[in-house]
């Protein structure tokens, strides 16, 4: 009798402790293997705190409130094949992991939240206690929430967001933001989406990843549709992926002019004909529930991807396969969780 205890004991905890896949990404529920992912918006929010570090915290929004307002989006989007959300929100802006979970559930869709400082806006989404630290010791908070989970959640960031301000050169804030993601990367073998914008500071941090010995591909340029065409395919023969994650339809644009649907699709068909797909991320950069605002304001759709922006892709010549590379095989290569070094 003992041994079928035993027996009946062990089995459970074999069966109930699921191994980490050898390729993995880190979702709000634990790793799972990239090939569940699916498609893939690699760009979302669904909420977003402007208020500042100083004063932002779980207390500005009700969970319910928010899911309550979320759902029917990610419902339509998972109507429409999305299987995977890139919450792209970083901390002291409104992250919030326990709600994203619930939301993961309620949804039957895969979240994947972050761990990492954002610096644009002339840093008022860092806390105070980041000019006490040096790159090392911020790297190792970011760490920690990889290894040990985002503070008492257990629910582990899949990915490193970070943000700079747009300018010519990087400020020494943002230079120290940049190499605690480096050092954080070589021991989590996380991704770094970088909030970037134009050329100058995308190349300024990829030249200081680069001098750590981290392979480019382990860094995502955030916006870089405020790049030019010519940096993009530059930074994408270098291994970078290049996210255009602005793609909505802008009622009043006319078609071709910039961040117009057409404008993103010849870009990408631009990119395809330098045989860069397979470097080329897109998202919505859409939602979100606002704190600041009665009812968290307008939750703007994740669909536009799928009722506007692919049919025009395919009047321009990308196949159906071609939108499969950058919905579904791209963001599992960009997320999975894996050291890139030089």
């Amino acid at each position: 009798m003992l041994w079928l205890i035993l027996f009946l004991v062990f089995g459970i905890v074999i069966i109930t402790c699921k191994p980490i896949p050898d390729d993995y990404v880190m979702t709000v529920n634990g790793p799972e293997s990239p090939g569940k992912m699916g498609v893939t918006l690699e760009h979302e929010h669904i909420l977003v705190d402007f208020i500042g570090a100083d004063s932002t915290g779980y207390l500005r929004w009700n969970r319910d409130s928010v899911i309550a307002k979320a759902l029917p989006v990610v419902l339509e989007a998972k109507e429409n094949g999305v299987r995977t959300i890139i919450e792209s929100t970083p901390a002291w802006l409104g992250r919030d992991p326990l709600m994203l979970k619930s939301l993961s559930r309620a949804a039957g869709v895969n979240f994947i939240t972050d761990t990492g400082y954002y610096g644009s806006n002339k840093n008022k989404y860092i806390p105070q206690s980041f000019y006490e630290l040096d790159a090392q010791e911020l790297a190792d908070l970011w760490i920690s929430e990889f290894k040990n989970g985002i503070e008492d959640t257990g629910i582990k960031p899949g990915f490193i967001k970070i943000a700079v301000d747009p300018s010519d050169t990087l400020s020494a804030e943002h230079i120290k933001i940049i190499k605690a993601a480096g050092i954080a990367h070589l021991s989590t073998g996380l991704v770094i989406a970088s909030h970037t914008g134009p050329d100058n500071p995308a190349f300024a941090q990829i030249d200081i990843l680069k001098g750590m010995r981290i392979d480019p591909s382990a860094f995502i340029w955030v916006h870089a549709q405020s790049g030019t065409l010519e940096g993009n395919i530059r930074a994408a023969e270098d291994g970078v992926w290049i996210s255009l994650d602005n793609i909505r339809e802008r009622p009043g644009t006319e078609p071709g002019a910039r961040n117009s649907i057409e404008w993103y699709a010849d870009r990408i068909v631009k990119l395809k004909s330098e045989g860069l797909l397979s470097r080329v991320l897109i998202s919505h950069d859409s939602g979100w529930y606002d704190p600041a605002k009665p009812g968290g304001g307008t939750f703007n759709r994740y669909n536009d991807i799928f009722d506007s922006f692919i049919p025009v892709l395919k009047e321009k010549g990308l196949t159906d396969d071609d939108i499969d590379q950058i919905l579904v095989k791209n963001p599992q290569e960009a997320f999975m969780v894996k050291i890139r070094k030089l």
